[in-house]
């Protein structure tokens, strides 16, 4: 309870940092502090799943390029995958009136009320990374191809194990998890010989991953595949496979393209990993709110193409920005 205090002080000085005053005379620009002495540039703000994954550190960057060099300001906050934190959060931040909201939901249905208050409050909305269910609901939607992301894995693996025996640990509340397995599951469909064996919550975290790992590896013997929906549950998931003595005996096919999976990938720890360009989402997004601040016509659905990394392009890759073909 004295941690929960302590964290809700932190985030009370935070907004309070970051409001922009209430001066009198007329009603100021959304986003755009009116009192003396208040920071300059209009105010963005952001809430993420969460921030201890270096895949929404670089999408949080992508944002904060576009718009500082605007000359304004982002508030970041995170939601440590806790759905009622990140309304209350979210609540508290559209207290600040700000330009724009930027929500990377950590449950794609439970949302809703958020963007309900948010809409009320007049701020448009622009979601990155994981689709909500209301999409009429927000302004657009930035996220990468995770279909296609699934598919990458699973044709990937069905290259080196057509006859793989697969465990799916899958983070269900999360639509772009969703869409990841459903394209995965696809490709899987046109082998026959490829049978997945169960599906378990990894919750996206090497945490979460290592022990239903362990637990998949007692139950199936013949285990020899694993997707795990991102990289941080495959890393998790590699931890309990190594520990059972298993490691070179069960193929990991992931999706992030982080710089820690790609070391997995180089040391043939991790088959795969189906690379998104969370920088290039995080300026996509950025200017989707300008162009339609400027009062500019904005797509609704935005797609970020993704890219297959293995062992034969592992030194090339990096985090580079995708094309600007989707534009």
């Amino acid at each position: 309870m004295k941690t929960q205090r302590t964290l809700g002080l932190l985030t009370a000085a935070l907004l309070a940092a970051a409001s922009p005053g209430c001066g009198g005379g007329s009603p100021a620009e959304p986003g755009r502090p009116d009192a003396p002495g208040a920071p300059s540039g209009r105010l963005f703000v952001v809430t993420f799943q969460t921030m201890n994954n270096p895949f929404f550190v670089d999408l949080n960057e992508g944002l904060e390029r576009v718009i500082g060099a605007h000359g304004d300001r982002l508030v970041t906050l995170d939601a440590q995958f806790n759905s009622l934190k990140q309304k209350n959060d979210i609540s508290d931040l559209l207290q600040q009136q700000p330009a724009a909201l930027f929500i990377n939901p950590v449950n794609w249905e439970g949302i809703r009320g958020s963007l309900v208050e948010a809409r009320r409050k007049h701020v448009p909305v622009i979601v990155v990374d994981a689709p909500v269910s209301d999409p009429e609901m927000v302004l657009c939607q930035v996220a990468s191809d995770n279909v296609e992301a699934g598919r990458l894995a699973a044709r990937a693996l069905a290259e080196v194990n057509p006859r793989a025996r697969i465990v799916i640990l899958h983070h269900s509340i999360n639509k772009a998890c969703i869409d990841r397995v459903d394209g995965f599951k696809e490709v899987v469909a046109q082998h026959p010989d490829m049978k997945i064996l169960d599906t378990q919550e990894g919750k996206g975290t090497i945490e979460g991953g290592r022990p239903v790992m362990r637990d998949l590896l007692g139950r199936f013997p013949a285990l020899d595949a694993a997707f795990p929906i991102n990289d941080p549950s495959a890393l998790g998931a590699i931890s309990a496979i190594e520990s059972a003595g298993k490691l070179g005996k069960v193929t990991v096919v992931s999706v992030d393209g982080s710089k820690e999976a790609i070391e997995a990938i180089k040391a043939g720890r991790l088959h795969s990993t189906s690379a998104q360009f969370p920088a290039e989402i995080g300026r996509v997004a950025a200017e989707a709110a300008y162009d339609h601040l400027a009062g500019k016509p904005v797509t609704k659905d935005i797609k970020i193409p993704v890219k297959l990394i293995t062992k034969a392009n592992a030194d090339s890759a990096g985090r580079v920005f995708a094309t600007d073909e989707h534009r």
